[in-house]
C-alpha cells in the first residue's frame, strides 16, 4: 500500500500547488491526498480560516480523480503539527504501508524548524517538490541548510524508490513546466489591486472575490 500525502496551509491554493499535486501523482502512478493546515505554528496566522482553505482545495481538485483533500488537520481542533499528522497516519494504515509525505524545497530547507523534524522519518518518506529560486541538486541543498541535509543525504534516493519500502527515505523532484505562483505574492495582489485571477482556478477566484478574502494588507 501507498499513500501519498501533501500538506500545506494552501492560503489560496494555487496552481503551482496543483502542479505539485499532479506531477507527483502521475510519478507514482497513485492519488494524492491534500492536507489543509488548521492552525500552522511555524508561521503567521492564514489569511483565510481553515474552513474556507479546505473549501478553496475543494474546487480546485474537484473533477480530478488524482488529487482529493483530507481535512484530518482541521478536525483535530488543536495546532497543526506534521509530526502529529503521520503519526496518526501510520497508525492508521500499519507499519508495511509506503507513506510519502510531499513539500516544496523552500519548505524543505526550513525542516530543521519543524517539531521532531527527525521523527518524521522513522513514519514517512520526504518528497522534495521544486519550487522557483530552489533546487534539487544536494549541493544546493547543503549550502542553505546544512543541517536538513546531513539528515537527508544519506537517505537520498531516486523518487520511485520510496515506493517500495515504509519510511525513512528523501527524494527530490524536478517540476516540469515548474509554476512561478505564491501564495504570498497573491495575497499581495489582491490587497494592492493587482491582477491575481490567473495563479488560481477560476472556481477559486470566483469563491475569493465572493468572500472578499485577502483584500485587507496581506502578511507575511
Amino acid at each position: 500500500m501507498l499513500r501519498i500525502l501533501y500538506g500545506g496551509t494552501f492560503d489560496p491554493v494555487h496552481e503551482g500547488h496543483l502542479a505539485i499535486a499532479r506531477t507527483v501523482a502521475d510519478e507514482f502512478g497513485q492519488p494524492v491526498s491534500l492536507i489543509p493546515s488548521a492552525d500552522p505554528p511555524h508561521r503567521s496566522a492564514p489569511g483565510a480560516d481553515a474552513e474556507q482553505r479546505a473549501c478553496m482545495l475543494d474546487l480546485a481538485v474537484a473533477g480530478d480523480p488524482r488529487l482529493s483533500v483530507d481535512r484530518r488537520e482541521l478536525r483535530r481542533h488543536s495546532q497543526s503539527f506534521t509530526i502529529d499528522t503521520l503519526t496518526q497516519v501510520r497508525q492508521e494504515l500499519g507499519p508495511a504501508a509506503s507513506i510519502i509525505w510531499v513539500l516544496g524545497i523552500d519548505s524543505l530547507v526550513q525542516l530543521d524548524t519543524w517539531r521532531e523534524w527527525r521523527r518524521m522519518f522513522s513514519l514517512a518518506h520526504v518528497l522534495g517538490a521544486e519550487r522557483p529560486q530552489t533546487s534539487v541538486e544536494k549541493s544546493w541543498l547543503q549550502e542553505r541548510a546544512p543541517e536538513v541535509y546531513a539528515e537527508v543525504a544519506p537517505r537520498w534516493r531516486e523518487p520511485m524508490e520510496l515506493a517500495h519500502r515504509p519510511c525513512g527515505l528523501y527524494a527530490p523532484l524536478p517540476i516540469r513546466p515548474l509554476r512561478m505562483e505564491s501564495a504570498t505574492d497573491i495575497r499581495h495582489c489582491i490587497a494592492s489591486g493587482q491582477p491575481w485571477a490567473d495563479s488560481v482556478p477560476a472556481a477559486v477566484a470566483e469563491y475569493i472575490r465572493d468572500a472578499g478574502l485577502y483584500r485587507s494588507a496581506p502578511g507575511r
